[in-house]
């Protein structure tokens, strides 16, 4: 949640103001999301979060069934928040006077579309969880795999795929079935995105991003679900945090060969099954990095910032995506422009960035000490 709300920074425009420095190129790019295959850092953050909702389940579930609620009004929560978590990332991606332009690649949208599912699995013995990761995984390859290539008269112009990009990052032979604009989930969309009422007809999203990712992000969620069960289990400390460090680098290698031997491209703007695999050996690793510094070894006073984003992850996605903007433009306003060129123009975007989540942070703050945690 920090990396997303860090967006403010425009490390990017740093970057672009001082070309020579490949510190700031380095930082640009890991605040960016690839083009198609590949993974920065910024490319985390969505399969961290849907990973996080499945390391979560197994606590809330035994929470809730210790109050003594049923299976059966658990799951109709769960479907209500499902609902929920769908219209919010609708509305969040609205960016039409005229209609709701209905999209569903938003990380709350694709959540909430397999929730409901996700909940009931989480329902089930731990057996059931490694069935359905792998039924995911390679059904859903399969499904791509069957879909047939682009002709090569077909025109990627009007579907937003420049020439210039097929020549940087346009697949080929086999990876074809997962290009750009041009597959099973493109397909999909044609069709489904058009069903509801658009300002334009729906041809393609700019990003390549699919309704259909919401089934392999299922895929990661059920990756939480299992690294949420380990943390549960009654082993020792030591052995969660070897057991993380196995399954990351299972994970890591398996998705990693996958690209490399041409099964199938790690890409997570349409989220293929090697980047299921690929993300979530590096959530494992992560979960079991932060495990091993906070549970083992108790350094704990550091995370405090942390926590206050954490514990408030719903209203901190909200603010980020809602009122950056505002509360940039009121600290211009007030503090004058001249104000965050201390270090210079090349670094005016970064400054008043910084002083832009420092306010967005204290927003959260304000809401951690009066106890106003936003959940749905």
């Amino acid at each position: 949640m920090l990396l997303m709300m860090a967006e403010v920074l425009h490390l990017r425009r740093v970057a672009q103001a001082i070309p020579e420095s490949g510190f700031w190129k380095f930082l640009s790019f890991h605040q960016s999301h690839v083009d198609w295959i590949g993974c920065s850092l910024h490319d985390l953050i969505q399969p961290s979060f849907s990973f996080l909702v499945g390391v979560a389940l197994p606590f809330s579930i035994a929470s809730r069934m210790t109050r003594g609620e049923s299976r059966l009004r658990m799951t109709g929560h769960a479907l209500w928040r499902a609902l929920l978590l769908i219209l919010l990332g609708v509305f969040l991606r609205s960016t039409s006077r005229t209609y709701t332009n209905w999209t569903f690649e938003d990380t709350l949208t694709q959540i909430g579309l397999g929730y409901g599912f996700f909940f009931v699995l989480g329902l089930r013995p731990q057996r059931t969880h490694w069935i359905a990761l792998g039924a995911i995984l390679v059904g859903y390859w399969v499904a791509f795999a069957a879909w047939p290539i682009a002709s090569p008269e077909f025109d990627y112009a009007k579907v937003g795929v420049t020439a210039a990009w097929l020549e940087t990052n346009g697949l080929n032979g086999f990876a074809a079935h997962w290009q750009k604009n041009r597959n099973l989930a493109w397909a999909f969309d044609t069709w489904w995105m058009n069903l509801f009422p658009r300002e334009r007809p729906f041809v393609a999203n700019n990003g390549g991003y699919a309704t259909l990712s919401f089934i392999p992000t299922l895929a990661t969620m059920i990756l939480g679900l299992i690294a949420g069960t380990v943390l549960r289990s009654d082993r020792h400390p030591a052995a969660k945090i070897r057991w993380f460090a196995i399954a990351g680098a299972i994970c890591l290698f398996s998705g990693a060969a996958l690209g490399w031997l041409g099964v199938v491209p790690v890409v997570k703007r349409i989220w293929t099954p090697s980047w299921v695999l690929y993300s979530g050996g590096w959530c494992f690793l992560l979960l079991g990095l932060f495990y091993w510094i906070i549970e083992f070894k108790a350094w704990r006073r550091w995370s405090f910032p942390l926590v206050v984003i954490g514990a408030n992850s719903i209203a901190a996605y909200l603010i980020a995506h809602l009122f950056d903007a505002f509360i940039e433009k009121n600290l211009l306003t007030h503090l004058r422009p001249q104000t965050f060129r201390l270090f210079g123009t090349a670094y005016e975007p970064l400054v008043r960035g910084v002083a832009t989540l420092g306010v967005m942070w204290l927003l959260l703050y304000w809401m951690w000490r009066r106890k106003l945690f936003l959940k749905i």
